[in-house]
């Protein structure tokens, strides 16, 4: 159940490929570029969005090309820039900065099947969906910019792509616990997830929780800056230690529904009515 991959240099590999074996719906492939490198790909049967964590780029798909997309340091400064790249599409991203800290998030979709064809679209800094909820002193503090998320639902697939920040120094995300690893509406919708996680100051760390049943134990990951974490099923909270902020870069890709609704762990499901915004923020992913 799920799986933690360390931080290592990918070498712009995908770090969760094609069909990969715990997360088939999802592929994620961090990509670092310096000024005028290119990095072309092209994913058929997965929909994607290229998102700058840092820096600029111009991104070329199916020969439209938007410039100028990234306009920030990192990923602690400022919000984020991202291309939309519709299933199968021919993907050009060239760095234009000194050097560009790119994610490219991948998710499976039959694009044939379902409607009109999608378009790529730019997603700029202020076209960002921000949520923040809970509080300092429900240790629960959270702030979320949706790239692709309700906002935009009518123009992607079943791909949610989100940057989380736990706010303040230390804290809990995911909290209370839930899953969505089942296909049964109105309760809840099957989506897979993967994560990367980033501290600051860099050298922080937190833990991610990972069980299957509301009774069960682990197993719990140590993260860093550049750890993956990869969730098929199960319950999912983390916990940022005391004096980092955690952020987390979310693939959340769906089986059949382009909704995601959240199953909370029936033993803490009484804090979904006792931490500040927690509703506006589950609202949000539907």
């Amino acid at each position: 159940m799920g799986k933690h991959i360390p931080p290592f240099d990918n070498k712009n590999e995908p770090v969760i490929g094609i069909n990969d074996d715990t997360t088939p719906l999802c592929y994620f492939n961090p990509v670092k570029l310096t000024q005028s490198e290119q990095y072309s790909y092209q994913l058929d049967g997965y929909e994607s969005a290229v998102v700058l964590a840092g820096g600029t780029c111009d991104i070329t798909v199916n020969g439209e090309t938007f410039s100028n997309i990234g306009e920030r340091a990192s990923v602690w400064d400022g919000d984020p820039s991202g291309v939309y790249v519709p299933v199968g599409s021919s993907v050009t991203i060239t760095c234009v900065s000194a050097d560009a800290d790119v994610l490219i998030a991948g998710g499976r979709y039959e694009a044939d099947s379902e409607g009109a064809p999608l378009e790529p679209f730019a997603i700029r800094p202020k076209d960002t969906d921000k949520v923040q909820y809970g509080s300092d002193d429900t240790k629960t503090h959270r702030k979320i910019k949706h790239i692709l998320g309700q906002k935009n639902a009518d123009k992607r697939g079943r791909l949610l792509v989100s940057e989380l920040f736990t706010v303040g120094a230390g804290g809990w995300s995911g909290f209370p616990p839930h899953k969505h690893d089942e296909e049964r509406p109105p309760n809840e919708t099957r989506y897979e997830e993967v994560y990367q996680f980033r501290f600051n100051p860099d050298f922080g760390f937190g833990a991610q929780f990972l069980y299957e049943h509301e009774d069960d134990f682990g197993p719990v990951y140590h993260v860093r800056t550049g750890s993956v974490i990869a969730i098929d099923k199960g319950y999912h909270p983390s916990v940022a230690a005391p004096g980092y902020e955690m952020y987390y870069f979310t693939i959340i890709v769906g089986e059949k529904s382009k909704s995601l609704v959240q199953y909370f762990d029936p033993h803490h499901e009484y804090q979904v009515h006792t931490i500040p915004g927690i509703k506006d923020m589950v609202a949000k992913f539907k």
